[in-house]
């Protein structure tokens, strides 16, 4: 069955899962802060919309692909949002990345005017998102996951239904996240400790991934740092933004991370030295940089 769909939200993420609902035979409609991503979807074949508003207009699902919490009120709940815009009976999916806390209150909040709330943050990177192929880790009433099944089916191979709860799935990303942003952290250091000990580390790549040491993150980051390449695919500000959480989070709970807290501090040193918006693995030009240990040159 074909739904109307808005994807707000055309990052390398959004863009995505707007290309892979269509592919899927959806009517889908994109809006961004950036005209230049709506006017590239439409000529791909999709419906532009200059405002979350628009876009959400007689969509029987949205899905929000934004940042953070307060860009996710912003389109819920600010000047031309989608609250109020959505028709009776639609449900959003939030995809961002967040306190759960943020999550149960928005959900509260639109629940409470007739729509539906799914709490659904994605991992799985831009190519994943634009195969189709995401993991979702989502949360919600059964009435959410029924009204967001289409969308849900076009975008994610791998869903994980975490509960009747909104904020789940939010804490379940945080977990994911936690242990994404140690393993980039330690996989920087462990590569850039190989290189000052005048090591091959292209050699030290082919052992580690063969090895017990490897990990997802050692595997899929380290050749971008082998190469010099620090085009972002998932900037340092990211992991600023969610170990940060993370931090507020154990904080509340009195619980302690202290490998989640050093990690942070990595990312940011790495974006207090400019490179907030380069690609993640850019933690080890941190290492590089305070050791000095010579890495292959980064790329222009």
């Amino acid at each position: 069955m074909t739904s109307r769909i808005a994807v707000i939200g055309l990052g390398s993420m959004g863009y995505g899962m707007a290309t892979s609902l269509r592919r899927a035979g959806h009517e889908v409609t994109g809006c961004d802060v950036s005209a230049e991503n709506v006017e590239r979807f439409v000529k791909d074949g999709g419906r532009g919309a200059k405002t979350p508003a628009e876009a959400a207009k007689d969509a029987e699902i949205v899905v929000c692909v934004v940042v953070n919490a307060a860009q996710t009120e912003a389109v819920l709940f600010g000047d031309n949002g989608v609250a109020d815009a959505m028709p009776k009976g639609s449900v959003f999916i939030s995809s961002a990345t967040m306190n759960p806390d943020y999550a149960r209150a928005f959900a509260k909040r639109l629940e409470a005017t007739g729509r539906h709330y799914l709490d659904a943050p994605i991992s799985g990177g831009a190519q994943r998102a634009a195969e189709g192929a995401l993991t979702v880790l989502s949360s919600g009433s059964e009435a959410a996951f029924k009204a967001a099944r289409p969308a849900l089916d076009a975008m994610a191979q791998n869903l994980y239904e975490l509960g009747d709860a909104p904020g789940q799935g939010a804490a379940f990303k945080m977990i994911n996240q936690l242990l994404a942003g140690v393993h980039i952290a330690a996989a920087s250091e462990a590569l850039t400790f190989a290189a000052r000990q005048g090591l091959d580390i292209r050699k030290v790549y082919e052992v580690i991934t063969a090895s017990a040491g490897n990990s997802w993150m050692f595997e899929n980051r380290m050749p971008r740092v082998l190469d010099g390449d620090y085009a972002p695919r998932s900037a340092t500000e990211i992991f600023v933004k969610d170990l940060g959480i993370v931090q507020d989070m154990a904080r509340d709970a009195r619980f302690p991370v202290p490998l989640a807290a050093a990690a942070l501090q990595m990312f940011l040193m790495s974006a207090g030295a400019g490179y907030g918006r380069d690609d993640d693995a850019s933690v080890a030009r941190i290492y590089a940089q305070v050791s000095g240990t010579k890495l292959p040159e980064a790329k222009k």
